[in-house]
């Protein structure tokens, strides 16, 4: 409704994501790209999202945003933003929470921003679609305010300039400072350093963190890379073939995770203790078409330990169980025990290699 209060409280998550299913009509069929996931974010706290290329990851948080066009996606489940639900909402009432209670980083700055327009001007209409009563100075003020908040030298004088005068890493600083220049609650931030250097990777994740603390917002950050995630996240949510494998914390998931995948996710980053003539491991197979999924655990056809967890690999999809540890949980049929033993074998081949 237009001029509603934005709604701060604190009672329990601010995100929370209930069986959400995304598919997507094609000429080859249904493709699957989010399939049953569920998850919740606190403010002030970060849920990483990851997997490889085809996963889901990216869906899931354009589906939080609403960003998909209706007349071929099918949308099922529960988006609760602060207590409302936005799936089955009007698209009238979602454009009014992106932005200002709801707001994403994309992951490629050059292609987000529009090469036409100064980057102030970009950023004062995000501030002033949300703030009808704001006039060109206020807007200009919150532009050069959010310029300097996030790093840009000579604020002033660069809100005038376009997206193509800028690097990569100041581009994406422009992003952030668009996203959080009405102060979301809650941000999406979409493969964020990808294609920067480790150096401008590393002050755009401390940024994200300095802001998060200031504002205090929730962070859902969609990636590939295990160790931006280790950097930043609170909890770690794994997606494969559009379903959640593993969820926990950042401790649990990437110290002492549980599922097969999971394994070969770590086992293929680069480690600086390792010798630098060292092989990376790898996933054997490619991950699974969303238009075909395998039947039972779609990872099963790449898993090396399959066969140990019996016929129902082949035939029941895994649900999401707690393990011994508080608050982590799996989708594997293979018992805790043999999942135990297993990650003792692969660490100790991991560190002949």
């Amino acid at each position: 409704m237009p001029g509603a209060p934005r709604q701060r409280g604190d009672d329990g998550p601010y995100l929370r994501v209930r069986d959400l299913r995304v598919g997507f009509d094609t000429p080859d069929g249904l493709v699957r790209a989010v399939d049953g996931v569920s998850f919740t974010v606190d403010r002030g706290r970060t849920l990483g999202i990851v997997g490889e290329s085809g996963s889901g990851k990216s869906v899931t948080g354009l589906a939080v945003l609403g960003l998909h066009d209706p007349g071929r996606t099918t949308v099922s489940g529960s988006v609760l933003v602060g207590g409302r639900e936005l799936v089955g909402r009007p698209e009238e009432e979602i454009r009014r929470l992106r932005g200002r209670d709801v707001a994403m980083v994309f992951q490629d700055s050059l292609s987000a921003l529009h090469p036409y327009y100064s980057v102030g001007r970009q950023i004062a209409e995000a501030y002033r679609v949300h703030h009808p009563g704001a006039g060109r100075r206020e807007a200009r003020r919150r532009t050069v305010e959010m310029l300097d908040r996030v790093g840009i030298p000579e604020p002033d004088r660069r809100a005038d300039q376009h997206p193509h005068e800028f690097s990569g890493g100041m581009r994406q600083r422009v992003m952030i400072a668009m996203s959080l220049v009405n102060d979301p609650d809650l941000l999406i931030a979409d493969e964020p350093t990808t294609a920067l250097d480790v150096t401008v990777q590393a002050q755009i994740l401390d940024l994200l963190a300095d802001l998060q603390r200031e504002f205090n917002s929730a962070i859902v950050l969609v990636t590939h890379d295990l160790g931006v995630v280790g950097q930043v996240a609170d909890e770690v949510l794994v997606m494969y073939g559009g379903r959640a494998v593993e969820h926990g914390s950042a401790e649990q998931v990437l110290r002492r995770p549980q599922h097969p995948y999971t394994w070969g996710l770590l086992a293929s980053v680069p480690s600086l203790r390792g010798p630098a003539e060292a092989d990376l491991a790898s996933i054997g197979g490619n991950p699974p078409s969303p238009v075909d999924l395998p039947p039972g655990c779609a990872f099963h056809p790449r898993c090396r330990y399959a066969g140990r967890g019996g016929e129902r690999s082949r035939t029941e999809v895994p649900e999401l169980r707690p393990v011994v540890e508080r608050g982590h949980l799996v989708a594997c049929h293979l018992p805790e025990a043999e999942r135990k033993r297993l990650r003792a074998e692969e660490i100790a081949v991991g560190a002949r290699r």
